[in-house]
């Protein structure tokens, strides 16, 4: 879209040079033909440092702008790009393009949907019901089990396994609400990328990015019943086990366990080889490496431990 065809659609005054924009995307991560928001004031300090052809501010932020990004003030940065994320989004399947391509001694059923500008690798195996959205990419010697769902422009590794009923690449829950609480749908744009030698249990559903990727790393398995949110990324090898789930934007690395029902709020970042036993609640990053910890609120394991037996014993007295 046109600079000036944006600013008609959002009602804002535009003045300057009428730009073509190709995209949308973050505050740090946007180049010149992509236009980027800030909804946060705790990031105003990044817009100095924005590539992003165009940015939408409050009057408050206007100050911070850099010359080579055109500002368009409006009352609600987050509103605007939720109203600007359907114009951007893709058609939900192509109907120009490639047929797919189906790898060397891989087994599609016939009772499986491949759709256009797709490729399968060689010796897949995609059961019945199994559906493979446009410009997907699935890696040699992977399996899809009945009924998995991956949306369009996901990538998925080689020698991966996705068990049955799984969604790769739904979209995130993402929403911008207004002053009188109405919700405006912020359409999710980005992908999934699920890197070699990951297993996928039954039923989970990983979220794709509202811009660029949700990362799951080599060798991670994820039991049944896993929610991952939008824009997480799951660090080389890491476990997660049923019904343990990831808030959007929350990165593990490497190695990371999480128990059965554990959970991570959003924009969190979680260090290296840490545990989480079963039902613990995590809501602060943690930077150091290698600990276990359990509870709500969370504590390391010996402590967290160490208190339910001096409940037990305040129960008793």
């Amino acid at each position: 879209m046109r600079l000036g065809d944006i600013a008609k659609l959002l009602e804002v005054e535009f003045a300057g040079e009428d730009k073509e924009i190709k995209g949308l995307n973050t505050l740090l991560n946007a180049k010149e033909n992509e236009l980027t928001f800030i909804s946060n004031p705790k990031y105003k300090k990044y817009i100095p440092d924005t590539k992003a052809g165009a940015i939408l501010v409050t009057k408050n932020e206007e100050k911070y702008v850099p010359k080579h990004t055109t500002a368009l003030v409006v009352d609600d940065p987050y509103w605007s790009i939720a109203v600007l994320t359907k114009e951007f989004a893709p058609p939900l399947e192509d109907t120009n393009g490639k047929d797919a391509v189906i790898g060397k001694g891989s087994v599609v059923s016939p009772k499986a949907t491949i759709c256009k500008n797709s490729i399968i690798g060689d010796n897949c195996y995609i059961m019945a019901g199994v559906y493979v959205g446009s410009n997907c990419v699935i890696g040699d010697n992977t399996i899809l089990y009945p009924n998995v769902v991956v949306y369009r422009d996901c990538v998925i590794g080689k020698n991966c396994i996705i068990h049955a009923n799984s969604t790769i690449g739904g979209d995130g829950f993402g929403f911008a609400t207004n002053k009188i609480g109405e919700h405006k749908k912020i359409y999710q744009n980005g992908n999934v990328v699920i890197e070699d030698d990951v297993e996928i249990g039954n039923s989970v559903t990983i979220d794709r990015a509202v811009f660029g990727s949700t990362i799951i790393k080599k060798g991670v398995h994820i039991d049944n019943l896993v929610q991952i949110g939008h824009n997480c990324e799951v660090g080389e090898f890491s476990v997660m086990v049923a019904q343990s789930g990831l808030a959007g934007s929350t990165k593990l690395g490497r190695n990371v366990v999480m128990g059965g029902q554990a959970a991570a709020a959003g924009h969190l970042e979680i260090a290296s080889f840490n545990k989480f036993a079963a039902r613990s609640g995590i809501t602060k990053s943690i930077k150091e490496e290698g600990k276990t910890w359990a509870g709500f609120p969370l504590y390391e394991h010996k402590t967290w431990l160490k208190l339910q037996g001096k409940i037990a014993k305040l129960l008793k007295s």
